[in-house]
């Protein structure tokens, strides 16, 4: 991308903001993982990754170790698309799973790993990965109980990696 996605402006406030309203409105409260002297203004807890460097998978685990929530809504900072009335649905299909993670699918049935449930109970597996070097997060948490929650539009899930990308997603 060549800047901070998180920071990128998207409706008169960073694109993180929007993300962490959608995820305060689903869930009460939303905590960002990042470092704190980045993101402290933005009006959200923020507490610094307890793993820094080692990727998202490491970003869920700080999140679920400082969370006090049984259900966490975990997601990427770059999902311009969200709501929080999408989120709101995922948590309470979440809540009356027997499942430990619940991960949506689209149509294409591509698993959105950063735009899902984690139950409490997932921290332990997931640090444990992360000392044997896992790193994807869908291989950090096999072995745990996963629902599949399929999703019929996908467009909630589209990310920014490139500034064409950007550009392509405001443009519509």
């Amino acid at each position: 991308m060549g800047q901070d996605k998180a920071s990128l402006p998207y409706r008169g406030k960073k694109l993180i903001e929007h993300v962490a309203a959608a995820v305060a409105e689903a869930a009460g409260s939303a905590t960002l993982i990042g470092p704190p002297d980045r993101y402290r203004d933005l009006g959200f807890a923020v507490v610094p990754d307890g793993r820094p460097g080692l990727g998202p998978l490491a970003g869920i685990h700080t999140a679920l170790c400082v969370s006090p929530a049984a259900w966490n809504l975990i997601l990427a900072c770059d999902l311009p698309a969200i709501s929080g009335a999408f989120l709101k649905t995922l948590k309470a299909a979440a809540e009356v799973s027997a499942a430990d993670c619940l991960i949506p699918a689209g149509p294409s049935g591509q698993l959105e790993p950063l735009c899902a449930a984690y139950h409490s109970r997932c921290r332990d597996t997931i640090g444990m990965a992360l000392d044997r070097r896992v790193r994807k997060v869908t291989d950090g948490i096999a072995g745990l109980r996963i629902s599949i929650w399929n999703v019929p539009e996908s467009s909630w899930f589209q990310n920014v990696n490139t500034p064409e990308e950007w550009t392509s997603y405001q443009n519509g």
